[in-house]
């Protein structure tokens, strides 16, 4: 356990140290002599747009966590956590930036892909995989064991909603580095889920399904 969890703080010095480079890299792929700009309904602004929201609940979550257990694999998780998806949520508006687009639509979420009509679970939970606010607050109630397990929990069905996300920009954007970032999003969360299942199984638990 600890192995994959160094592995992960690992995977995070690096991505905070990349940020700036990436950022760049975004602008000159997206703009410049010969190029376009993305347009603020396609793909690329889209799974911007989503994805920051996405990651904004993550973050959130990770900070309740490490504030309701003193299980050290289960913070040093959460602050790797909170940390990868608050860098990437900077890179995605700061591209939405660059590009001069909009960071709101009035199209439902996930129109980008398609998906702008699926039905929403409501409660604050506006994209698949995210936690709603009924299942937030009641994270912040528990203690220990308990909020442990209820955070790998919802932090698995976060990912799972995350990783289909990014499947979709990796698909469907246009812009190379955006892609790539989709696809290290992927990458990073498919492991993650690995280790949290594995955590879950540890506590007696398993994902909800």
């Amino acid at each position: 356990m600890k192995k994959h969890i160094g592995w992960i703080a690992g995977t995070t010095a690096a991505a905070l140290v990349a940020a700036g480079a990436i950022t760049y890299a975004v602008a000159e792929d997206g703009d410049g002599p010969g190029r376009s700009v993305p347009s603020a309904d396609g793909a690329d602004a889209g799974f911007a747009r989503d994805m920051a929201v996405h990651h904004q609940q993550a973050v959130e979550m990770s900070y309740v966590i490490r504030d309701r257990t003193t299980n050290t694999d289960v913070r040093r998780l959460a602050y790797d956590i909170a940390q990868t998806q608050a860098n990437q949520r900077g890179m995605l508006l700061g591209w939405l930036d660059l590009w001069d687009l909009p960071k709101v639509s009035a199209k439902p979420p996930m129109s980008w892909m398609g998906m702008g009509d699926m039905p929403e679970r409501g409660d604050g939970s506006l994209m698949p995989g995210m936690a709603t606010d009924t299942e937030l607050k009641k994270l912040g109630t528990l203690n220990g064991k308990q909020a442990e397990i209820f955070y790998l929990q919802l932090m698995t069905d976060h990912h799972k909603g995350g990783i289909h996300m990014a499947e979709g920009c990796v698909a469907k954007c246009t812009v190379e580095v955006e892609k790539n970032l989709a696809q290290g999003m992927v990458d990073a969360q498919q492991s993650e889920l690995a280790t949290m299942k594995q955590m879950l199984k540890e506590r007696g638990a398993k994902p909800r399904d």
